[in-house]
């Protein structure tokens, strides 16, 4: 290793990680590292981003859609700062991701020089499983082994402190000495399961049931097979965490679709009417949307004790990978002979996307976001990877797409930050070049950060197999959620100075800088718009202008929200009149027999009930 330095070592050290991208961008508190990426030909890969706190949105996406940890660097002071929001994403949402920052130099630390700050507390919640300095090239490789492995083993945010002199330091490995710590690669596959008498005692409970309802979320990904063979064992029904929105196929008529404040009627009903709760893979947090605490006998499967136990008052409490429990406990479960329960549930389902097709066709001023993404449902490619933004756009994305095939979809679950939509399909792209990605973003969210992630798709479009990379702007002119939040939850009226934001030529935009794009500003333009981009021969940004008015309050909502919406009326919200339409008319198609709605109509036979 003669003539390498601790930068280049630790390149050298990523590689053999299998780090094929580090997601980052410049500073002088890493120009070690960067004169080492020129003299590794830049390898691992660097992806500039426009802000580090798009690098690390995009490596949470990276590690969302690749299975493997995504990896970020920045600069010191402001350039760690930067990456704080898309590290807590990854850290709350249980996602592998790796953060190389730069330090002053170690004669400088604790002088307040420029750029000096307490890394150390800044990351130590953010990163709290390992945080740790290197000041003697000595201390490498085991900083880095122990930063990959923690961060796959606990699923969160590492992070690996480098002061520039370190940086350009020789590297001289541990040696066999007293107070050196030597290092090795890789780490294992492992499955832990629960002790088969927690088995047996799991599926009494479930045994016992009649109206078995099972949640699924992201933990359950690996269990696809045996969740399906459990449910048509017990007759149940399975309702998805959104962050499990892609773990099981839509297309099954047992899928009651998400729960929650954002879920479907049917997963409502499914928690409202069961006798026994089966959660996998999941910290679904709303407890107000699972069954009454005396109401079912719970099971939950977690692979973090950490996390287990949480939500509801669960009979048993299995600890263990999802797969390898279920394989596990399937010999022991009893079929269903009754299928009662079952067969409501999918008549429940059927008749949700009937009225999910009919809300997509309401008219609106001038387009129904609703059916903007309801027409995207039944065009999805089988292999697409869809992204979406914090905000009224999460509403849609999931109520209105269904999963099925290989498709792949995730969004900011846990902190619901603003901003990730964009820079997550841009990770997917990373992970997956020859797969189409999809962002469904509101007009904040652009406006925040993902108009400027364009420039970083135009930087990079060309290297990847299949160009296409579609960003949908559902243009309103409002951050909507918001309003809408503070209507139903505070009965307050619209505050017009904190609410309203510009309107940009997002498409215009995006053409400027290279690409492609679409203003559609009427319900028969929409379809050929997605048309348009899902065929087009580089990233495409299509502006939809949507109705703000149009609720995205749930189906399920509480009487006393809806009671607080018609407050914000009478205390003169600016935008009462429309907002009283489009909410009774949402209403209205839920109220209706379930009759499909007749052609010739917006979004009518865009899709229909038969499923997919």
């Amino acid at each position: 290793m003669a003539g390498m330095k601790v930068s280049d070592y630790i390149l050298q050290r990523l590689r053999e990680w299998e780090v094929d991208h580090v997601f980052a961008y410049a500073g002088d508190g890493i120009n070690g590292l960067l004169a080492a990426w020129g003299r590794a030909d830049d390898h691992p890969k660097f992806v500039q981003s426009r802000h580090e706190e798009m690098s690390a949105f995009q490596a949470v996406g990276y590690a969302k859609f690749s299975g493997k940890a995504g990896v970020c660097a920045a600069t010191s002071g402001p350039g760690a700062i930067h990456l704080l929001n898309g590290l807590y994403d990854a850290k709350l949402d249980h996602v592998p991701v790796v953060a190389l920052v730069g330090q002053t130099n170690r004669s400088a630390m604790g002088g307040s020089y420029q750029q000096e700050i307490d890394l150390q507390n800044l990351y130590k919640d953010v990163a709290s499983d390992f945080c740790e300095t290197a000041m003697v090239p000595e201390q490498l490789p085991n900083l880095i082994d122990r930063a990959f492995r923690t961060a796959y083993a606990r699923r969160t945010v590492t992070a690996v402190i480098i002061p520039a002199d370190v940086q350009e330091l020789d590297y001289s490995p541990p040696t066999h000495a007293f107070k050196m710590v030597p290092s090795s690669m890789g780490l294992s596959q492992y499955a832990p399961v629960p002790a088969d008498a927690d088995i047996e005692r799991a599926a009494e409970v479930l045994n016992a049931g009649d109206k078995v309802a099972v949640l699924i979320g992201q933990g359950a990904r690996g269990a696809r097979a045996e969740v399906e063979e459990l449910v048509d064992v017990l007759g149940a029904g399975v309702a998805k965490a959104l962050l499990g929105k892609d773990v099981l196929p839509d297309d099954l008529p047992y899928v009651t679709g998400a729960i929650g404040l954002l879920g479907t009627r049917p997963s409502y009903e499914l928690m409202q009417d069961c006798d026994t709760l089966l959660m996998i893979g999941s910290s679904f947090p709303y407890t107000q949307f699972m069954p009454e605490l005396d109401q079912a006998r719970g099971v939950q499967i977690d692979i973090d004790p950490h996390m287990i136990g949480m939500r509801y008052p669960f009979e048993v409490n299995l600890v263990g990978d999802a797969a390898e429990t279920l394989r596990r406990l399937l010999p022991h479960l009893k079929r269903k002979k009754k299928r009662s329960w079952r067969e409501k549930i999918e008549k429940d389902v059927a008749r949700w996307w009937e009225v999910m097709q009919r809300r997509a066709a309401v008219d609106a001023d001038p387009i129904n976001p609703e059916y903007v993404v309801h027409a995207l449902d039944g065009r999805l490619p089988d292999d697409a990877i869809v992204t979406a933004d914090s905000g009224s756009a999460a509403n849609w994305y999931a109520r209105h797409l269904r999963m099925r095939g290989r498709m792949r979809g995730s969004l900011s679950g846990t902190l619901a930050t603003m901003g990730p939509g964009v820079p997550y399909a841009i990770g997917a792209k990373f992970a997956h070049p020859e797969r189409p990605a999809i962002a469904l973003v509101g007009d904040g969210a652009m406006q925040m950060n993902g108009m400027m992630e364009m420039v970083t798709a135009a930087k990079y479009w060309q290297g990847w197999s299949d160009p296409r990379l579609i960003v949908a702007v559902l243009n309103n002119r409002d951050l909507n959620q918001v309003t809408w939040e503070m209507r139903a939850m505070s009965g307050a009226p619209q505050f017009e100075e904190s609410q309203a934001i510009p309107d940009l030529p997002y498409a215009e935009i995006a053409q400027r800088i290279g690409l492609e794009g679409v203003r559609v500003e009427k319900p028969e333009q929409v379809e050929a718009a997605w048309d348009r981009a899902l065929t087009a021969d580089r990233p495409f940004v299509i502006d939809f202008r949507t109705d703000p008015a149009v609720p995205p309050i749930p189906p399920h909502a509480e009487l006393d929200q809806i009671e607080a919406a018609a407050s914000a009326v009478l205390k003169g919200d600016s935008d009462r009149a429309s907002m009283v339409k489009q909410g009774l008319k949402a209403k209205v198609q839920e109220m209706l027999p379930g009759t499909r709605h007749r052609s010739g109509r917006p979004g009518a036979g865009a899709d229909d009930s038969t499923g997919r």
